[in-house]
């Protein structure tokens, strides 16, 4: 009997996982097992371009139903694994089967975070995760003429974009002093509190929802600072919780996720991890760290798929992310968590491009770079690199980018 691999979770890991698998010679069999009665798709598209209408679900999927197909990868989409046997090394589903597995991949993801106030279940109260989700929203946006955001991340503003677009009239509810503050320095919440305001967004910061009411009028959202707040819809976006339940309930270790190694390898050298729910080191940060992030996923994913066929390659990627909000495309290479400088290049005040160089103790980490390709693409290359910058260079446009290198 060939050996098998069986992968849970239909996501960005799972999709690359099986098909490096594949690609690195092995011929046991590979079964993907999803909740989701849908292929493997992209998750960053949700919050623009598939809320938008620019893209169908067949627009936004990893792989055609062909591709795995062709490369003999078994998909059992709408199923639920509830539980794992690793004595007998076997994973139990929600539809009564025992699967045993050769090797186990856990790419469960995810789930949003519930916002804990009164009405946040009420009919036309929105969570953004899924492909359902959005298209829950997409049906309602139709006939909607206001919308309340909850939540003013990277989701929030990204949704609060797409609405806008589509002629609704948006506002913003962030429970922080600022938007972004949890992932950007403030003169990047300000320039895009500017800009979503430019647009026509209404941006209230400090503000948190205490509850949400059904009205004549549709929904009234009450707020911490005594605001009663009309709207059609309401969309929460409050981050996420990564999926560890099954691993806890098997006794693999966990922290802010699952813990793996550098070959992704769990406390159970038989079981994997990939994507946003691992808990892994960062050699380049000397720390661990839970990313969610699509390329963070897909090299987690290829070193999985190394690993297994036996040609080990450790995972060592710098992160990297983006956002798509109005005419903006913000890429960001590296971590800015604990910088103590930032230094900016470019026009934020007046302008739509600049980017934001992040420094700790005199050491480049990170970048933001806004409708700038060439600064993320030159942050991340001295990322990978090991190569330091020069702030007082950096923040002299006529100074070019490869001049702004310390020696």
């Amino acid at each position: 009997m060939k050996k098998n691999v069986i992968i849970v979770g239909a996501s960005h890991a799972a999709a690359q996982t099986s098909v490096s698998l594949r690609q690195a010679g092995w011929e046991g069999r590979i079964t993907i097992i999803g909740d989701e009665a849908v292929l493997p798709y992209h998750r960053p598209p949700l919050s623009k371009d598939f809320l938008s209408g620019q893209k169908a679900v067949e627009d936004i999927l990893i792989r055609p139903a062909e591709s795995y197909a062709a490369a003999n990868i078994h998909l059992k989409l709408g199923v639920c694994v509830n539980g794992i046997n690793r004595m007998d090394k076997t994973v139990l589903t929600d539809n009564g089967e025992t699967l045993s597995y050769h090797k186990l991949v856990l790419t469960t993801g995810a789930r949003i975070r519930r916002l804990p106030v009164p009405g946040e279940d009420l009919d036309n109260v929105f969570y953004l995760r899924d492909t359902s989700d959005v298209l829950a929203i997409k049906q309602k946006a139709e006939t909607a003429k206001k919308a309340i955001i909850i939540g003013g991340g990277y989701i929030g503003l990204e949704t609060a974009a797409s609405l806008r677009k589509q002629g609704l009239d948006v506002t913003v509810l962030e429970a922080m002093p600022r938007i972004l503050q949890r992932v950007t320095a403030p003169e990047l919440s300000v320039f895009y509190k500017r800009v979503h305001t430019e647009e026509g967004v209404k941006i209230a910061e400090n503000v948190s929802a205490s509850e949400i009411q059904k009205s004549d009028a549709g929904l009234t959202v009450l707020t911490s600072c005594e605001q009663a707040l009309s709207a059609d819809m309401v969309i929460i976006g409050i981050g996420v919780i990564p999926n560890i339940e099954l691993a806890k309930e098997a006794d693999l270790t966990v922290g802010n996720g699952i813990a793996v190694n550098e070959f992704c390898q769990t406390s159970d050298p038989d079981i994997y991890a990939a994507g946003d729910v691992t808990w892994h080191y960062n050699a380049i940060y000397d720390r661990h760290i839970r990313l969610e992030s699509v390329p963070n996923a897909t090299e987690q994913g290829k070193v999985v798929a190394s690993h297994i066929a036996g040609k080990p390659k450790a995972y060592n990627s710098l992160p990297w992310f983006w956002s798509d909000q109005f005419d903006l495309k913000l890429q960001i290479a590296g971590l800015s968590t604990g910088y103590d400088e930032v230094v900016l290049r470019g026009d934020l005040e007046h302008g739509r491009s600049f980017a934001a160089y992040y420094f700790r103790d005199g050491r480049f980490i990170a970048v933001d770079a806004v409708n700038a390709p060439r600064d993320f693409m030159f942050g991340k290359m001295s990322l990978t690199k090991g190569v330091n910058l020069d702030p007082s260079s950096l923040s002299n446009t006529e100074i070019s980018l490869k001049d702004c290198v310390s020696n």
